[in-house]
């Protein structure tokens, strides 16, 4: 899944550049949700721990790109168990055109088979 953030009237703070909080709202549902749909309704799955390192303020639009691959899905059903959870960490970059980051996110995700 890829996001797109840009920098506009809805997303600007005070000194022109993107709000932190909006940095970090666009990437924070997206694993969760990417789970729970893959999963389906047979997993509970909670966003469990986050981290954000500003590197740059956010003077145009920012992307995001979030990856599953299909070996993670796979393992992830054989290690989730009822009653033992496991927990993924996934590190997410708000990049510019140019691939530059401008802010690094880190995700833990819990996985838990009902």
């Amino acid at each position: 899944m890829h996001i797109r953030l840009p920098l506009n009237w809805r997303t600007r703070n005070y000194v022109g550049t993107i709000f932190g909080g909006s940095m970090y709202g666009a990437v924070d549902p997206i694993y969760m949700g990417m789970f729970i749909k893959i999963l389906g309704p047979g997993y509970v799955v909670w966003d469990k721990a986050a981290g954000v390192r500003f590197k740059r303020t956010g003077t145009s639009t920012l992307h995001a790109k979030f990856v599953l691959t299909g070996e993670e899905i796979e393992g992830i059903r054989r290690e989730a168990a009822p009653g033992a959870g496991l927990e993924r960490v996934y590190q997410i970059d708000l990049v510019d055109g140019a691939g530059v980051v401008h802010a690094a996110i880190e995700k833990t995700v819990y996985v838990k088979k009902k």
